[in-house]
C-alpha cells in the first residue's frame, strides 16, 4: 500500500503522521530533514530495545546521525515521577539541545513520557515520535497530550506539546502478543463508535483479519483512526470541546485502571472497551439510543475475543460507590460534575455533564455483581 501521509494541521505546530511498511528501516531518511544538527536521543523500553531498537540505530546512523539511547522498565508503573526524573536527568546529561531530536520509541506509555520530558526539558525540545503498538500509531503519538500518572489519577500531570514527525510502521505490529494488539484495537473501534459508523461497519467485516495479521486491514485502520484524530485535534488542539469526544469509554477506563492499580490485570485499551460497552449502555438508559445499539457494540467486541464486561476483569473491584468516587478524580471532572461521552447511536457520540451519578452506581453495581 505504500506510505500515506496524515497531515496535522496546527499552524506553526503542524506535522505529518506518515503510515506505512517499513519505516522503522527508513527511519535515518525520514527524521534527517528535521535536524538542525545530526543528534538524536532515543528513549524506549527494554522489551522493545530488545526486538527492535538495533534496527533503528542502524538506520539513524546510515544517515551519518549521531545516537544515544535508554531503555526504560516496560509497562505502565514506568509512567510515574521516578522514570520521568531518570529521563529528563539522562536527556540533560547527552547535552540534548533545542537543536537537536528526542525520539519516543515505544507504546504509549514511552511516548506519553518522553513526550513530557521533552515538552519541559530547556523548556522545550522536539521530538519525533516511533509508535510501537496498535494503540499508540492510532491515538497516543497523535496529538501532542504527553504526561504522566500519579497517586491521584492516570495523564494528571502532563503538557500539550506536539512531535515533529509520527512514523507508524504497520510491519512491527507483527511482533505485538496478542492481547497487546486487541487492547489497542479497543481505541481503533472507539473511533467508529465516536464519529464514523461506517468505519465501525468496516470494522465488523475485517476486525478478525486485521487481528489475524492481515497487513492491509491494519494499515486501513490506522490510516483511518489518524485521519479522524487528527481532524479533531486541528478543530480543539487543547480539548475545549470537541476533542473531548476521543475520552469515548474513558472515564470507565481511568477508575478501572486506578482501582486495578495500572497493572496487567487491566491493560488500558482493554478499559477502553469495557468503558465504550458501559458509555452505550448508559446511553441507551438515558433513553439516548436504541437497545439494539450497546448490544451491537458489545457483540463485535465479544467476536474480537475482548473484554467487555466488570466481569472480564480478574481479582477483586471496589464496591460500585468506590469507583464512581474514583471517576471524581478524573481530568474530565468539571466544576465537580462528571463528564460523559454518550452516544445517540453509533458514530453520534457527544459531552454530557449531567449525568445523574446514582445511574451510573446502578450501572457499576449491576455489572459487579455479574462478577
Amino acid at each position: 500500500m505504500g506510505i500515506d501521509v496524515v497531515p496535522v494541521a496546527l499552524g506553526a505546530r503542524s506535522y505529518e503522521v506518515r503510515i506505512g511498511a517499513g519505516l522503522i528501516d527508513r527511519a535515518g531518511a525520514e527524521i534527517t530533514p528535521f535536524l538542525r544538527r545530526k543528534k538524536a536521543a532515543i528513549i524506549t523500553d527494554e522489551t522493545v530495545a530488545a526486538a527492535h531498537l538495533a534496527r533503528l540505530v542502524a538506520a539513524l546512523e546510515a544517515e551519518g546521525i549521531s545516537v544515544s539511547s535508554l531503555a526504560l522498565p516496560p509497562g505502565e508503573s514506568t509512567k510515574g515521577w521516578a522514570q520521568f526524573a531518570r529521563a529528563v536527568e539522562w536527556l540533560l546529561e547527552q547535552k540534548i539541545e533545542r537543536r537537536d531530536m528526542v525520539i519516543a520509541f515505544g507504546g504509549g506509555v514511552v511516548g506519553d513520557l518522553v513526550g513530557f520530558a521533552s515538552a519541559v526539558m530547556r523548556r522545550g525540545v522536539r521530538f519525533v515520535q516511533i509508535p510501537t503498538t496498535l494503540l499508540a500509531q492510532v491515538d497516543s503519538s497523535v496529538g501532542g497530550k504527553t504526561g504522566i500518572n500519579t497517586a491521584q489519577g492516570k495523564n494528571l500531570v502532563g503538557a500539550f506539546h506536539q512531535p515533529t514527525l509520527v512514523l507508524a510502521d504497520i510491519d512491527v505490529l507483527a511482533s505485538l502478543p496478542p492481547r497487546d494488539l486487541l487492547a489497542g484495537y479497543g481505541e481503533v473501534v472507539k473511533y467508529g463508535l465516536l464519529g464514523d459508523a461506517a468505519f465501525f461497519d468496516w470494522l465488523e467485516l475485517n476486525g478478525p483479519a486485521l487481528a489475524a495479521g492481515d497487513r492491509d486491514a491494519r494499515h486501513y485502520a490506522v490510516k483511518r483512526s489518524v485521519q479522524m484524530k487528527a481532524g479533531i485535534v486541528e478543530r480543539d488542539e487543547t480539548e475545549e470541546g470537541e476533542r473531548a469526544l476521543l475520552n469515548l469509554g474513558h472515564t470507565f477506563c481511568h477508575a478501572l485502571e486506578k482501582a486495578t492499580g495500572y497493572g496487567d490485570r487491566l491493560l488500558h485499551g482493554e478499559g477502553v472497551a469495557i468503558g465504550c460497552a458501559l458509555a452505550f449502555e448508559l446511553s441507551q438508559r438515558l433513553g439516548l439510543c436504541s437497545q439494539e445499539a450497546p448490544s451491537r457494540v458489545r457483540a463485535h467486541l465479544r467476536a474480537m475475543g475482548m473484554k467487555v464486561d466488570l466481569a472480564d476483569i480478574p481479582g477483586d473491584l471496589p464496591s460500585a460507590e468506590a469507583l464512581v468516587a474514583l471517576m471524581g478524580q478524573d481530568k474530565k471532572v468539571v466544576d465537580g460534575r462528571l463528564r460523559f461521552i454518550l452516544a445517540r447511536g453509533i458514530g453520534e457520540a457527544f459531552v454530557a455533564d449531567d449525568v445523574p451519578p446514582e445511574l451510573v452506581m446502578g450501572l457499576l453495581a449491576e455489572g459487579l455483581r455479574g462478577r
